[in-house]
């Protein structure tokens, strides 16, 4: 809908806690029903972005029908980035369409969208193109990447590999141009395994280009739209600098920010969700105040607390050990590893014992969804697509203990320092 680029953008908070807007138990599946709410919406006023006198009574009905439906769902959706913005736009529509919040509340008729509307507008001025105008003043911007998928599993703008516990709702991305929160919650009841089971991403209103957009998906729920039905940067002259397009129904949507010249892909693997962003350094590095900004983990990377190590898992990860981590009286995962047998399926999707091969066994041993490989597949395969440097794709399993903060220290390949090794007995014979 129209006039939605001033929604209230939502506060920062501390991550686990009160990341962004508040922070929600985390839930297998969400009791919120805004998604719906935002659908019945934007069906009803399709076509009436600028409703004249002779529209504004249905369009102030549609507005009425639109908050009784938050008002239903407010209880569930406390923690809810969506809900928080339809409830402001809601209150921003009501004042510049001079609604009344007495009245009818009925559905009006649906409409089809009209020839020409914005939804199919391809021309943006320049300044909505970020490439084209980086290129006037200066070099090629340099781009970074982040990604996480599976257990999960962390990949920060500075090539930082982590697994973290990062249970509930926390930041994935915070700056000047769009947040992204998402919600991890365990794979099995009472297992410290968990993975992304919500995303919501909120493109902020920039300049001519874009209103204000929020994406959302869930669990069995990837929209190729925004949370208002549409599928670009809205009423704007630059409108389709944003844009969503669906690559695989239900599995694989991408999301073109050309203004910010960043990429963002999502995908649906097996029950859980899977991310990764191609964004320009002059972007990410584009806060207010960064000493004091909260944690923003595809920039600061996971906390300490909430990471964890591989080497020091390995023996947990026998069958044994998997026992021990869930508690005897749960139930088994559906299907039961050995490291032998994770490896070698691991193997069959990811033939380079790099660290998404590492995560993939990872997850096979504590989870036992074959889903899981294919995460560790698909999130390398959008590495392959969206890193700049193509010679550091590869990341390779760190030999030395975490340094204190919040990144840990560049690796070495464990058989240099098997050389090395040898090299230095060789030295004393």
């Amino acid at each position: 809908a129209s006039g939605w680029g001033r929604l209230g953008h939502p506060t920062r908070g501390q991550a686990g806690t009160d990341p962004l807007v508040f922070s929600s138990p985390p839930a297998v599946t969400s009791p919120c029903k805004i998604l719906k709410c935002n659908s019945e919406f934007w069906a009803a006023t399709s076509g009436s972005h600028h409703p004249g006198a002779e529209e504004a009574p249905e369009f102030c009905t549609a507005l009425r029908a639109y908050a009784h439906c938050t008002r239903r769902t407010a209880r569930t959706c406390r923690g809810d980035l969506a809900y928080h913005s339809a409830v402001h736009g809601i209150d921003d529509l009501m004042v510049q369409h001079n609604c009344s919040k007495d009245g009818p509340t009925s559905q009006p008729r649906l409409r089809t969208l009209p020839p020409g509307d914005s939804q199919e507008r391809s021309d943006s001025p320049e300044i909505c193109h970020y490439e084209k105008s980086f290129h006037k003043h200066s070099a090629a911007p340099n781009y970074t990447h982040c990604g996480l998928f599976g257990d999960p599993h962390l990949r920060t703008f500075t090539d930082t590999f982590q697994t973290c516990k990062v249970q509930g709702a926390w930041p994935l991305i915070d700056n000047n141009y769009l947040n992204v929160q998402v919600t991890n919650t365990p794979v099995l009841p009472g297992s410290s395994a968990t993975a992304t089971s919500k995303l919501t991403i909120i493109f902020k209103s920039f300049q001519e280009c874009v209103d204000q957009k929020v994406y959302q998906a869930e669990m069995d729920e990837l929209p190729a739209a925004f949370v208002d039905g549409s599928k670009n940067g809205g009423d704007k002259h630059g409108a389709n600098s944003l844009k969503i397009t669906e690559k695989v129904s239900g599995q694989h949507i991408e999301i073109q920010a050309k203004y910010i010249g960043t990429t963002i892909v999502v995908r649906q693997v097996g029950r859980y969700l899977t991310f990764a962003v191609r964004m320009p350094e002059e972007v990410v590095n584009a806060v207010e105040d960064r000493d004091s900004q909260g944690l923003y983990l595809c920039l600061r990377g996971c906390p300490v607390s909430q990471q964890i190590d591989f080497q020091t898992v390995r023996s947990a990860q026998a069958p044994e050990g998997r026992a021990r981590r869930k508690g005897p009286s749960l139930p088994a995962p559906p299907e039961a590893f050995t490291y032998e047998t994770a490896t070698a399926k691991c193997r069959e999707k990811l033939p380079v014992e790099d660290l998404y091969f590492q995560s993939c066994v990872f997850d096979l041993l504590t989870t036992g969804d074959v889903n899981f490989m294919l995460a560790a597949y698909y999130a390398f395969e959008d590495v392959k697509m969206l890193h700049s440097n193509k010679d550091k794709l590869h990341l390779y399993e760190r030999t030395r203990v975490l340094t204190p903060g919040n990144t840990a220290p560049t690796g070495t390949h464990p058989t240099l320092w098997v050389a090395l090794l040898c090299l230095c007995w060789l030295c004393l014979l």
